[in-house]
């Protein structure tokens, strides 16, 4: 159904036709059910400007169609329009049709409210906004916008000084499902592989769908988060191969630290710029994150050392990894070694998941500690050591960490779970299950 006949629907109130709600059926209809959590529990009623972003295929235009139908149902007709980005094609555009639905709310409507998908799908759409505001539009209405390329939603709302109302907080990222919410489904399927195959699939709704009922990962969704990534990097002017050949530096350097000279010279690359340039990049797609080195007295981060890269999206990681895994007998099926990288990422991923739902306000802080003698894989954004082991560990493993950190803990996550004064051991499921939980989630 095309967006203007939508909000015709939307104007006298008729929500209740399947047809507007393609998303939602198709949601409905699946085998299983997951919730979400990102700390925007409930729409508030005031106006203003939210920003949420966030990669593909993970749940954003299904929840705003949700929140959308909700809208209507509890605040009348007139009350709420809806936009799609992908079908608007300039600034100019996006202005004359904001003119339009900002005309066609009704009067009694208390509460108004906008939904834009994938607004950073229309160029320059900041400038849009500015001027509506400007003009005196929108004042009494909250406008909610959905996007995938981050660094558009981000440099945009930077654009945006005094325009975003007064809400509490107005940016925010969609997170990949949590791990208890996915075991809710697939602990009778997968049993205590359930962390591997929560792994495949980075967190998206739509793979645990798949992977709880076929017990394997959908090709269309790998092929969805390729088309994506390759194609948000080809249309800022970079090359598919560079980063296809990038990706699999990253992937062969796993666990271990790397500098951008290096990483460019083995990815083929003219510089170290122009590596930085795609890491950066891979970045504002919530796909990549690099981790740097943390000094050991201050704990600041090193930023002129060689540093990590970690996926923070394990959908990407899996999509371009060249062992193609579908399976969780297939992870199974691969070296130590490479099985331990894996594990390093959904680490990553979900201490960057945790740190974004906690409210930090630099979740890609992430670092390592290393000396000479000894290494810690992850040093989080609140400054907590997480070591990870694929096999057994005990604490005399980590003898040498109270006296190089004394005030600290140390979590080692491995197969043998222990407990000393300074360093404890956890499985990679208790460590997946030790995040807090936020009951005020919907259905996705």
């Amino acid at each position: 159904m095309d967006v203007k006949t939508i909000n015709q629907l939307l104007a006298e109130g008729n929500i209740d036709r399947d047809d507007m709600w393609p998303r939602i059926v198709e949601m409905e209809s699946k085998a299983h059910q997951f919730r979400f959590e990102f700390g925007l529990n409930e729409l508030p009623k005031e106006p203003g400007l939210i920003i949420i972003r966030g990669p593909r295929q993970y749940g954003k235009s299904t929840w705003l169609d949700m929140n959308l139908r909700w809208s209507v149902a509890e605040f009348g007709k007139g009350s709420t329009y809806y936009l799609n980005g992908d079908e608007i094609a300039n600034a100019d555009e996006l202005a004359v049709e904001l003119t339009s639905l900002h005309a066609s709310f009704s009067r009694d409507a208390g509460i108004k409210r906008l939904f834009i998908d994938e607004i950073t799908a229309v160029p320059g759409w900041e400038k849009a906004i500015k001027r509506a505001v400007d003009q005196g539009l929108f004042r009494d209405v909250l406008i909610i916008t959905t996007g995938s390329k981050a660094s558009d939603l981000r440099h945009g709302s930077e654009r945006l000084p005094g325009r975003k109302g007064k809400l509490p907080k107005n940016e925010y990222i969609f997170l990949p499902i949590s791990y208890r919410e996915f075991l809710l489904n697939a602990r009778e399927i997968h049993g205590e592989k359930s962390w591997i195959a929560y792994l495949l699939t980075g967190g998206s709704p739509v793979a645990c769908n798949d992977i709880s009922q076929f017990e394997r990962l959908p090709e269309y969704f790998i092929q969805i988060v390729r088309d994506w990534v390759l194609g948000e990097v080809v249309s800022s002017g970079r090359s598919r191969l560079a980063l296809t050949q990038l990706l699999h530096v990253i992937m062969n350097n796993g666990g271990n630290s790397v500098g951008f000279a290096k990483l460019a010279r083995d990815a083929g690359l003219a510089n170290n710029t122009v590596a930085s340039g795609y890491i950066e990049q891979l970045s504002d797609l919530l796909s990549v994150m690099p981790s740097w080195p943390i000094e050991t007295n201050k704990k600041n981060v090193l930023m002129r050392k060689p540093c990590k890269f970690h996926f923070i999206n394990l959908a990407v990681a899996i999509a371009f990894h060249p062992s193609s895994l579908r399976y969780v007998h297939e992870f199974e099926n691969l070296p130590p070694n490479i099985q331990g990288v894996f594990m390093e990422w959904l680490v990553a991923q979900e201490i960057w998941r945790q740190s974004v739902l906690g409210g930090s306000s630099n979740p890609e802080a992430m670092g390592f500690w290393a000396s000479k003698e000894h290494e810690i894989d992850f040093v989080t954004p609140d400054k907590d050591f997480i070591e990870v082991k694929r096999g057994k560990a005990s604490p005399l493993d980590f003898s040498w960490f109270s006296k190089v950190f004394p005030r600290d803990h140390l979590t080692v996550i491995c197969s043998s779970p222990f407990t000393s004064k300074q360093v404890t051991g956890v499985t990679i499921e208790e460590f997946l299950l030790s995040a807090p939980t936020s009951l005020a989630y919907a259905p996705c």
